[in-house]
């Protein structure tokens, strides 16, 4: 893609709205534009971002053999005044009557859609285990919108629903899922903390959430630096460790993931049975395990950057490559740069081609906000010497070398 033709609106200043680093660096690199206070739009860096994040997802999820639908943003209210949570949830529901006197709901979460819809279709043992999963937009009428794609009134997740017949089904479910939680933000470039949760409105009795360190994060867990054991912090929280009695550390996170075992709790309300071997009818046991993918945006940006801008994780990057000519002016340079873009979009990999009439501090800088794992730098010295600049964002590694050379060292970082 030419830089000329991408959307990429970048801002040298700190912008005055943004409450935390991760916010302010996905405004600056043109991933996103507030719309209204917790409503976001995402620019096309910071789709491929989110559709990279997606990809993830599906993999690790669909590798546990779960299977993905959609279902639909609205909702009846009658199926939460059944379940009882119309009155947990309160005003965070954005509630509204259609035009057929129906009243409804936009949805904050799935519970109660999904064992609908299931207990239209399972009736037999013979049909579970199941797992259904989901990646679509949830709507929340939050009292303080903050921190950007952190805490928002319209953000993305991931919500998976697991159907069994037998305790023990639902927790090898839950640790296939966890299990599958760690692959997946260990590949996001994520470390994590997994700590005991209070499973609140969502009810069940397990639950644990999975927590990203972050300067801004908005939650606080204690932390054991010796055993790097963490729990979330309450007021009555013991401020020593239960196993190596050393004082716990108080850590700043965001919350990337959650997981419950429901248990009963919705199927006995909304009717969702099958029929066990024995002939008898029992209520299904369901297990619930989300994700807020962008609320991984936020989460990736705070523990991947460094004074100059955003430093993607491989899998993430939107962007696997960035070639930078210094001079477009320059015909010799321009042919190189394109020969190389050519080759590079050839073999498979994606490419940002920075062909933007400005100066090479400029570039630069941009390319270091922008935080795409590879730059390619082509100046009048390159073609001097015949060779190519290969720029690691990460770690601010140099290379140069013959384009063969470069050209191999990049499909081994990008395939490798």
């Amino acid at each position: 893609m030419l830089w000329s033709k991408d959307f990429i609106p970048t801002i040298k200043e700190t912008p005055q709205e943004a409450e935390s680093l991760s916010h302010q660096l996905m405004l600056r690199a043109g991933l996103v534009r507030m719309l209204i206070a917790g409503v976001y739009s995402y620019l096309p860096l910071g789709l491929k971002v989110l559709n990279n994040i997606q990809r993830i997802i599906r993999e690790e999820l669909n590798s546990c053999e779960a299977c993905e639908l959609l279902l639909s943003a609205l909702q009846p209210q009658e199926l939460w005044i059944k379940s009882g949570r119309d009155k947990a949830l309160g005003d965070v529901m954005l509630k509204f009557v259609d035009r057929k006197g129906r009243n409804i709901c936009l949805g904050p979460t799935h519970e109660e859609v999904i064992t609908d819809l299931v207990k239209n279709h399972i009736a037999s043992y013979k049909q579970l285990p199941l797992i259904l999963y989901q990646i679509q937009t949830k709507f929340r009428d939050e009292i303080r919108p903050r921190f950007g794609l952190i805490r928002a009134c319209e953000f993305i997740m991931k919500d998976a629903y697991s159907f069994d017949a037998e305790e023990s089904g639902l927790d090898k479910n839950y640790k296939a899922m966890s299990n599958a939680y760690k692959r997946i933000f260990k590949r996001c470039g994520l470390n994590i903390l997994t700590t005991e949760a209070d499973p609140g409105v969502m009810g069940g009795n397990v639950s644990h959430e999975f927590m990203s360190p972050a300067q801004d994060g908005e939650d606080l867990v204690l932390l054991c630096p010796k055993c790097k054991s963490a729990k979330p912090l309450k007021e009555t929280s013991d401020q020593s460790c239960p196993k190596c009695n050393v004082t716990l550390e108080k850590i700043n996170t965001i919350e990337v993931g959650h997981i419950f075992k429901l248990g009963t709790k919705y199927s006995l309300v909304l009717g969702a049975n099958f029929i066990d071997a024995k002939g008898q009818q029992k209520p299904i046991i369901m297990g619930c395990y989300g994700i807020g993918v962008s609320r991984l945006v936020s989460a990736i940006i705070a523990q991947n950057h460094d004074k100059d801008g955003i430093v993607w994780p491989k899998e993430i990057s939107p962007y696997q490559v960035v070639i930078l000519p210094l001079d477009t002016t320059d015909r010799k340079i321009m042919g190189k740069a394109v020969e190389v873009y050519k080759e590079l979009e050839q073999g498979g990999m994606k490419v940002l081609f920075d062909d933007r009439d400005e100066r090479a501090g400029v570039k630069f800088k941009d390319a270091d906000l922008l935080g795409i794992s590879l730059q390619i730098i082509i100046g009048r010295e390159s073609l001097k010497k015949n060779t190519l600049e290969l720029k690691i964002r990460r770690n601010q590694k140099k290379l140069i070398k013959t384009k063969t050379v470069i050209l191999e060292e990049i499909k081994r970082y990008v395939f490798g």
